[in-house]
Parts: C-alpha cells; sequence; structure tokens
C-alpha cells in the first residue's frame, strides 16, 4: 500500500528490550502511533518515550492486558516480544522456572494476541499480529526444557489463531523465531562463548543483530501482506 503503516496504531508488548527498541526505531520512521509495554524495567521503557507512548503491563494479568489494548482503541498491529529466558542450573529449581515460563512465555503472549485478534474482529479493522519465539522452539538444545517448551508452545498457538483468523476478517498472525542475538536475552550466552563452535565451524557467518528482528517484523506487519500462519525463523541458518 502507498503509505505503509504511516498513522496506523501498534503495540510493542514487552517491547523495551533490545529486539523491541530496534523494531520502535525501525516504525518510527514511517511514522506509526507506538505504544510501547513493559513488566518492570521503566527505566529502559522511558528511553524509548520520544518514540511512543510507554505503559506499564504485565501479560499474565488479565485487568493489565485490557488496559494496555484500552490503549490503542485503533488497534492495527501487535507484536509481542515479552520473554523470560528461564534458566536453571539447579535441578531443583525447574519445576518453579517452568511455571514462572508458562506465564510470560506462553500464557500472557497468547491471550493478549487472541483478546487483541477479538477487539480488531469485533471493530472490522483488518491488522497484524506478530508473535516473538525463539530458535530453540524449532530446533532440540540440551538444557533448554523450561524455555523452548512454552515457546513451542506459542508457535503452535499462533497458528491455531492465524486459521481462525484467516478470511474475512483478514488478521494475519505469524512468528519470528530469533537465532543467537546480539541483543536481549542471548547476549550473555555470547560473552561467555557459549555459540562460538557455530561460527568457527561455518554454520553461521555472524551473530543476529536486533535490526534483523526489526526488518523481520516489519515484513509481517505490512499492510498489504499475503502472509500469515507462519513461523520465519530469523538465525542465519543456525537451525539448519
Amino acid at each position: 500500500m502507498p503509505d505503509g503503516l504511516k498513522g496506523r496504531q501498534i503495540i510493542l508488548a514487552g517491547g523495551s528490550g533490545g529486539l523491541g527498541s530496534a523494531t520502535a526505531r525501525l516504525l518510527a520512521r514511517e511514522p506509526v502511533r507506538l505504544i510501547v509495554s513493559y513488566r518492570s524495567n521503566r527505566d529502559r521503557a522511558i528511553s524509548l518515550s520520544p518514540l511512543a507512548a510507554i505503559t506499564q503491563a504485565d501479560l499474565a494479568s488479565a485487568e493489565d492486558r485490557k488496559r494496555l489494548l484500552d490503549e490503542a482503541p485503533e488497534l492495527y498491529g501487535l507484536v509481542v516480544f515479552s520473554g523470560d529466558p528461564a534458566r536453571v542450573s539447579n535441578p531443583a529449581e525447574l519445576e518453579e522456572a517452568m511455571r514462572r515460563s508458562h506465564e510470560v512465555n506462553y500464557l500472557g503472549p497468547v491471550l493478549l494476541a487472541r483478546e487483541a485478534a477479538g477487539r480488531m474482529k469485533n471493530s472490522g479493522t483488518p491488522g497484524a499480529i506478530v508473535l516473538v519465539a525463539t530458535m530453540q522452539a524449532l530446533a532440540l538444545f540440551p538444557g533448554s526444557t523450561a524455555y523452548a517448551a512454552q515457546k513451542a508452545a506459542l508457535v503452535q498457538a499462533a497458528r491455531i489463531l492465524a486459521k481462525e483468523c484467516r478470511g474475512p476478517s483478514n488478521i494475519r498472525v505469524n512468528v519470528v523465531s530469533p537465532g543467537v542475538m546480539q541483543a536481549g536475552m542471548a547476549e550473555a550466552s555470547i560473552r561467555s562463548g557459549k555459540y562460538d563452535s557455530y561460527i568457527s565451524g561455518g554454520a553461521i557467518s555472524r551473530f543476529g543483530r536486533a535490526e534483523d528482528i526489526a526488518r523481520a517484523v516489519r515484513l509481517l506487519l505490512e499492510p498489504d501482506s499475503y502472509i500469515t500462519g507462519q513461523v520465519l525463523a530469523v538465525d542465519g541458518g543456525m537451525t539448519l
């Protein structure tokens, strides 16, 4: 469409981190009407205030989800970045990590996406929803049970929602699955050398950048897009 996303209202839920910030900066060029939510790191979120309206929201809370969506009465797009790496070093901690991961990595994002889609349907607004998963939802990595299983469930829930929203409502639902990114949760792992072998062994040419994810999200938000129910792995080929 000639005007792209110009003037459209888009929520970046949990969008104050590295990947969300890069996406906010990219979308602000068009410009769009952005709302960025954060759960706990207010200072980091406030740094985006020149580009977006900032609001606190815990996606596991029905009241917070409603308040967040109420701030976008003309909602066109929703991108959900929320996530928790749910790392554990002690097997005794696994159960609690899985419970926390369920809320942050699956339950909150999926409920928010479904509630947003319901509002778009009721208002007759075609729109786009993008959920952010991980390469660990698509390939097997030891030690990722608490995190990866919930993100894999997120992928399946997104595809179900896409099927429910296809057709006349024209609400598209897709997933972006980042690889090892030099932003967000993977930064510490990169610094530790955990993924160096993938570069030295030739599996990938470099680690990902936040801008790689931002461009993928922008593609899936395109108003005239013909893509729905898909999972786009932005991982340099790592999961191959």
